[in-house]
């Protein structure tokens, strides 16, 4: 727990340590950390297609938040945010995982959508615009650049996928945990490099809104409806901008 918590909370985590079985006990923990499962529903949210409900994501995140106080050891001197930050949002991406979020149509949308893509990379000897997909597929730059996020978002959920039942036992970090067995091998740390210069060199390419949009959402932790404020620009757009910005590095880091 946080030691800036106050002692009506020390107090629950005391009452909560000692007797698990107390309901109440746990009901007001959980409101309290409640701000853990809006923070991480909100961040989730904005890579999903709008057929899928924040009260979904809501109620997987409020499974994770539980799972976290069930299982949550105050020895082990990990604050209980962190530590649940970890469950919530696995359980939101498990949840999403299991209810197949991106419907059929959206695939093969999407599937369309990377073969146009790559046509017209070998007849422009360039990476493509969106607006020349949307050209070739009849669609508006907006769709195809919303579809091409929802893919991204789609990749991450299987790169964060579990391991099948029996193939490891650690149940931490973002759904489970791999541990360190090995230090990074000299090729492998000589392509992360690459990549992260290749990533620097594309964002860099943005315009001015595009890479504050970047920088306020992934490293000062924004919400987009923040951003807007900070921006003066409406969530609507800001959430363009985020997926144009998206779109345009997903294109430069494609041979990664």
């Amino acid at each position: 727990m946080a030691t800036s918590d106050s002692p009506l909370i020390k107090k629950l985590w005391e009452d909560w340590l000692t007797n698990q079985d107390t309901t109440d006990t746990a009901n007001e923990l959980i409101k309290h950390y409640m701000y853990l499962v809006s923070y991480h529903v909100d961040r989730v949210a904005v890579h999903l297609p709008n057929n899928v409900r924040k009260d979904d994501l809501k109620s997987f995140g409020l499974m994770g938040l539980y799972d976290a106080l069930s299982k949550y050891e105050a020895d082990r001197n990990l604050k209980f945010d962190t530590y649940a930050s970890f469950r919530v949002r696995g359980a939101i991406i498990d949840g999403l995982r299991k209810e197949d979020w991106l419907p059929r149509s959206l695939r093969e949308k999407t599937k369309k959508i990377e073969q146009v893509s790559q046509t017209l990379e070998q007849e422009l000897q360039r990476k493509p615009t969106s607006a020349e997909i949307a050209v070739k597929l009849g669609m508006t730059t907006t769709e195809v650049e919303k579809h091409i996020n929802d893919a991204l978002f789609a990749h991450v959920l299987s790169i964060e996928e579990k391991p099948k039942d029996g193939a490891s036992d650690n149940t931490e970090g973002i759904g489970y945990s791999i541990p360190d067995d090995a230090s990074i091998m000299p090729d492998a740390h000589m392509l992360k490099n690459e990549k992260n210069q290749a990533l620097i060199s594309g964002i860099k390419t943005l315009n001015k809104n595009e890479q504050l949009v970047i920088s306020l959402f992934y490293h000062d932790e924004l919400t987009l409806t923040e951003i807007g404020e900070v921006l003066n620009l409406t969530t609507s757009r800001i959430s363009q901008i985020h997926k144009k910005a998206i779109f345009n590095l997903r294109n430069i880091l494609k041979k990664f």
